[in-house]
């Protein structure tokens, strides 16, 4: 089994900066995990702790039935690949692509035949003899990758591999890595800081922030349910509205009883509310907006409103294209199942 386990893992710099909190995830044999947060959060620490690239300064780090703590990089039979490549620039995409396997003695005849394989799967088998000078930014990308899959590795570590590649190649690669990942069942963590790249990647995402995870679970769960303030805004392009409600609460929210106590936040995607005409509903949340901007991209139009004209700003989504202008005044509605409450103080989700 290659699954991987993080036991309350930590990292503590010199001065007490403490970089990673107590942090556990275990991933089963096969899954693809995506570890997704802000710049600093600590992502790309927690990825180079399992590979062995940082110490460990508490908890531990199990690779199938093997503690790994101790264990140098090259002992931990894992496979990174990088956000800059890392490819050798004098050598040819095949010596790249053998290198590693002659460092540990491989047989000639097999290194020839998995190279040859991971060149059939990449589909990179025309670009053998060239130098990484020659390829473009997603050919370099794809050699760096088939360099890890010639390892057959218990485990896949993938640091930012798309960050550097621009945005139509980025869906592209996305894509491939997606459907690599599923074709050899090799158990992957990836870090990135996209959080669309995160959604549609992972079959485990982990929302980081301040070196402690947020939230974890599978992307929809996330999605629609979202523990805290920071996931709900942080997850979801555009985010979720988050409105804060005043001590005589939000004219126009008409539940027959709001969850928790205190001061509260309200939650809703843009997506969820509809636009109407007066008289219509009765509906759990019923506002006047009044459009400030538009944003039109295609297949849907993003509204930037002012609640009540001078209260906050939400989104509202429309599919397709408006005909709406800004300066106008609209009727936005919601249903009761499509509103999220926080703690205002502590950004926690208020059980439903």
């Amino acid at each position: 089994m290659n699954n991987v386990q993080l036991r309350q893992v930590g990292k503590v710099y010199a001065g007490g900066v403490e970089a990673v909190r107590a942090i556990s995830i275990d991933i089963p044999d096969g899954k693809f995990c995506v570890l997704v947060g802000p710049s600093g959060c600590g992502k790309s620490t927690l990825l180079r702790m399992v590979a062995g690239l940082e110490t460990i300064s508490s908890g531990e780090i199990v690779i199938g039935d093997r503690r790994v703590n101790d264990l140098d990089p090259s002992e931990r039979d894992i496979a990174m690949v990088f956000q800059n490549y890392a490819l050798y620039p004098h050598m040819s995409v095949y010596d790249n692509m053998a290198y590693g396997l002659r460092n540990r003695r491989t047989p000639k005849a097999e290194i020839e035949e998995r190279v040859q394989e991971a060149a059939r799967i990449l589909e990179i088998g025309h670009l053998l003899d060239r130098k990484p000078r020659a390829l473009s930014g997603g050919q370099r990308q794809r050699v760096a990758m088939g360099r890890a899959i010639v390892r057959k590795p218990r485990v896949f570590l993938f640091d930012e591999p798309l960050s550097n590649l621009d945005a139509k190649l980025r869906i592209q690669m996305r894509v491939e890595i997606k459907k690599l990942q599923r074709a050899l069942g090799i158990t992957s963590i990836y870090v990135t800081h996209d959080q669309l790249e995160a959604m549609t990647l992972a079959d485990i995402l982990v929302v980081m922030n301040k070196g402690k995870v947020e939230q974890m679970g599978p992307p929809l769960t996330l999605y629609e349910r979202p523990a805290t303030t920071f996931v709900a805004g942080f997850i979801g392009a555009p985010p979720m509205n988050l409105v804060p409600l005043p001590e005589g609460g939000l004219p126009g929210l008409k539940l027959a009883k709001v969850p928790g106590s205190g001061r509260l936040t309200l939650g809703i995607r843009p997506e969820h509310f509809e636009l109407t005409a007066p008289g219509t509903g009765p509906h759990a949340l019923d506002i006047d907006v009044t459009v400030s901007a538009i944003e039109a991209v295609g297949s849907e139009t993003f509204l930037y409103c002012a609640v009540g004209g001078n209260g906050p700003e939400i989104i509202v989504r429309v599919a397709g294209k408006s005909e709406i202008e800004a300066g106008a005044t609209l009727r936005a509605v919601a249903e009761a199942k499509n509103l999220h409450f926080f703690d205002d103080e502590t950004g926690v989700r208020i059980a439903d």
